[in-house]
């Protein structure tokens, strides 16, 4: 388990409308999101080069774009990754675009159908799925993954292996149960994202799947693919799970990361992210910010430290630069229909705090955090 240590000193809030300039040596940069948008994303590929997909429009019926971040700040002209327009959603802050970036440089981005889609009765939301292989340029025709896995709620999230397999996950529930009758799926391709098979449940506990909350994948350097979600046995049991596949999503096992028994589904999402010890998951439980290293076995959640208040944290991010440090950002005080605040800890390769953390206001409705590694070694979180 990781060592907490306080860190002794605070970062200059970051911004770009009347916030201090930054210092050359500021271990984290903070910008707001391009164009207004909202409910970022952000992944940083082999070659240094940060990825982001964000939300734009009316938080029902809108539009995601992908854009890069260059060195010096700027981002690229933004593209409309969906060719159906106003076919997202972002209500929640859980149903907006998740990204994954192949070895090849193609870019898969996975989010939650809005009503503008028409679907068949009793589907539910479509999870849609584009792709792009020219970097960003263009994106192929979005296409809906769920054939019969229906009633996907929270939103989806896709990983790409270094095989060239792509994995999509969601969870569901039929029509007319609840929660607990909830499952996870999985739809693979074997071919880069040009096809995908027919999806396969694969949580072998059964105990159900919190509905509005988002899931998140990850394939780590081994091939292994991670799937983190909240349960929902007997509509209360909402824990946090982990399941593991290493045949390629064949077979998985499933492993209770932390219990929380709420007859209520809490709106929340998770995160993943692989560092040289082996994959870390983060995710919230009662308003607290929770983090474990998940490879090896069950290690003990641990709280980061901060500037907000550790029991009204949402949404939790991480990520790895390659010196091994960590950075781990959080929402701070949003709710349903209300924005808040970003808050961000960093940690160094041996797990101890660095007085590198800080709080800025500004977090717009469902909007969410997202963190990169910026090729110098800083971090960047986006919001």
């Amino acid at each position: 388990m990781r060592t907490l240590v306080a860190g002794v000193g605070m970062l200059l809030w970051l911004g770009l409308a009347g916030w201090p300039a930054p210092a050359p040596d500021d271990p984290v940069v903070v910008q707001r999101v391009p164009e207004g948008g909202i409910a970022p994303q952000a992944v940083t590929d082999a070659n240094g080069v940060v990825h982001i997909v964000f939300y734009k429009g009316d938080p029902s019926t809108g539009d995601i774009y992908y854009t890069r971040r260059s060195a010096d700040g700027t981002f690229s002209p933004a593209r409309r990754v969906n060719s159906r327009p106003a076919s997202a959603i972002a209500i929640g802050s859980v149903r907006g675009a998740q990204m994954s970036v192949g070895p090849t440089g193609h870019i898969h981005v996975v989010w939650n159908g809005s009503d503008a889609v028409v679907t068949p009765p009793a589907h539910g939301r479509a999870l849609l799925y584009a792709r792009s292989t020219d970097g960003g340029a263009t994106f192929s025709a979005e296409r809906d993954l769920v054939t019969w896995g229906t009633g996907l709620d929270g939103g989806g999230s896709v990983a790409a292996g270094a095989d060239g397999r792509v994995y999509a996950v969601w969870h569901a529930t039929p029509a007319g149960k609840t929660d607990a009758d909830g499952a996870v799926y999985l739809s693979r391709s074997n071919d880069d994202g040009v096809t995908f098979a027919r999806e396969n449940r694969i949580d072998p506990s059964r105990n159900g799947a919190c509905g509005c909350c988002s899931i998140r994948a990850l394939v780590d350097r081994r091939g292994s693919l991670f799937v983190v979600y909240r349960a929902a046995g007997a509509d209360v049991h909402r824990d946090i799970t982990l399941l593991r596949s290493d045949d390629r999503g064949a077979t998985f096992t499933a492993r209770r990361l932390d219990p929380w028994d709420i007859a209520a589904c809490p709106l929340s999402s998770m995160s993943l992210a692989e560092g040289a010890r082996g994959v870390t998951a983060a995710w919230e439980t009662m308003g607290r910010v929770r983090v474990a290293d998940v490879t090896a076995g069950p290690g003990a959640p641990w709280e980061p430290v901060g500037e907000s208040r550790p029991d009204r944290r949402k949404h939790p991010v991480i990520t790895y630069n390659r010196a091994g440090d960590m950075l781990v950002a959080w929402l701070d005080g949003t709710a349903w229909a209300r924005g808040g605040s970003v808050a961000w800890q960093m940690y160094d390769a041996g797990g101890h705090a660095t007085p590198a953390r800080g709080l800025a206001p500004g977090v717009p409705v469902w909007g969410l955090a997202a963190v990169a590694a910026l090729p110098d070694g800083r971090f960047l979180v986006l919001y």
